[in-house]
């Protein structure tokens, strides 16, 4: 048992709690939970002595902000953003209780401990260490969680920049999750920074035939046509296709590895773990996710559907498109149930300085490499209102920990002396950014 089980730092004790709100979405308007935990935040907010502000346009689906004043009003405020939702969790799947927040052995375990709680209380505490201390942050500070994240923000932080952008007033940067964690590349640590995100295509293929009685000769079988459209996309090899974005991150991975043989795909599997992430911001990818067919046994369906997740390199979601619609062909019809963009900023400037400088200041001497994340953040919302939106939860992480194989699966878990890492980076962070 580690120390940290029986008295672990107030950052796991917070994550802790957070996790044990179940706050799970299931997509299409159904959650539960959001409103509970936004409560809790904003909670803990309010007594640091903060004004916060909560927004529910859709019942029990409950944003929130606060701002925290800077020292220098001049300067441009800073966005730090989480969500509080979290994909369903099948209980049976896991080696403990996904929403009971346990710490063994210096691990904090549960649904979010991942993606992205962990985060969620490292802002929070982060902000805490700066005004406990009696200091006020370089800069205005913003603290916003938002809802339905893991639904692509459709009734969260889609309809908080439409209807609340004065929260975010003056403000022109933004950091959120997925970023600023390290990976082993070989046998050296390297950190990774998100300065970008593949766009989202959420597609539904629809096949119609005729009706009929299980055992006919029946070549007009909607359910054929489906399976053999997803099967045709699920096994599609698309190409890879550099941007500005991932050209930077194989040249990071060939400076670690001395590897400068030109395959993106084998440069990428040098980052062990986390090769299958950087493999698929590389390209686009077609993930069949779902399927929908039939009543009985013996009848034939007239219709028949299935769920692709379709994540597009930024800019290239028409064509795209088209090559799906090409790939499924002419008897398949292509819905598009959610759609969002892609998003590329600088690996440059001054906030991305600021939190390279951070990371050196904690762990000397390691390279930052940025990178294109294949999912996507509530970073495409705010990019609306014109900010710029980075990865950047910092966790100092073992090399025999699979971190980004753990997003959306089971045994979630992060080790506590990590979350204590991330903590320190943002609140120094903070204090003079």
């Amino acid at each position: 048992m580690s120390e940290h089980d029986a008295d672990p730092p107030e950052v796991a004790r917070v994550a802790a709690d957070l996790i044990r709100f179940d706050t799970t979405n299931f997509g299409g308007g159904r959650s539960r939970g959001e409103r509970e935990a936004a409560e809790y935040a904003g909670a803990y907010l309010e007594g640091l002595g903060l004004d916060v502000e909560y927004y529910e346009p859709v019942d029990r689906r409950t944003n929130l902000s606060t701002r925290i004043s800077g020292r220098n009003r001049d300067k441009p405020a800073l966005i730090l953003h989480g969500h509080l939702d979290v994909v369903p969790a099948v209980a049976e799947d896991w080696s403990v209780d996904p929403f009971a927040g346990e710490i063994r052995d210096g691990i904090l375990w549960g649904r979010g401990a991942v993606d992205m709680k962990d985060m969620d209380a490292m802002i929070l505490t982060a902000v805490a260490d700066v005004l406990r201390a009696g200091e006020r942050p370089e800069r205005d500070i913003i603290v916003t969680f938002f809802a339905d994240e893991e639904n692509g923000g459709v009734e969260g932080s889609a309809l908080v920049v439409r209807d609340r952008p004065e929260w975010f007033a003056g403000a022109t940067e933004a950091i959120s999750e997925v970023g600023g964690y390290s990976i082993t590349v070989d046998d050296r640590r390297a950190y990774l920074l998100q300065v970008g995100e593949k766009a989202l295509l959420w597609i539904k293929l629809v096949a119609r035939g005729r009706a009929g009685h299980g055992s006919a000769l029946h070549p007009d079988n909607a359910v054929t046509a489906v399976a053999e459209a997803v099967a045709a996309l699920g096994r599609t090899q698309w190409p890879i296709r550099l941007t500005d974005t991932t050209t930077q991150l194989l040249a990071g991975l060939a400076a670690l590895t001395g590897d400068d043989a030109g395959d993106p795909d084998l440069l990428a599997q040098r980052a062990g773990a986390a090769s299958g992430f950087l493999r698929s911001t590389l390209r686009t990818t077609t993930n069949p996710t779902g399927l929908t067919a039939g009543y009985k046994h013996n009848v034939i369906p007239d219709r028949a559907e299935a769920l692709i997740d379709v994540r597009v390199l930024p800019g290239t979601e028409e064509a795209a498109l088209a090559d799906i619609r090409r790939i499924v062909g002419p008897g398949v019809e292509v819905e598009i149930v959610h759609q969002d963009i892609g998003l590329e900023v600088p690996f440059s400037g001054d906030l991305v300085d600021a939190m390279v400088g951070q990371l050196d200041r904690h762990d000397p001497g390691v390279p930052v490499i940025p990178y294109l994340m294949g999912g996507g953040t509530d970073n495409k919302a705010l990019a609306s209102l014109g900010i710029s939106g980075y990865g950047f939860a910092p966790l100092r992480l073992p090399s025999d920990l699979d971190f980004t194989g753990m997003f959306h699966g089971v045994d979630e878990r992060v080790p506590v002396d990590a979350l204590e890492f991330g903590r320190r980076v943002l609140a120094d962070l903070i204090r003079t950014y």
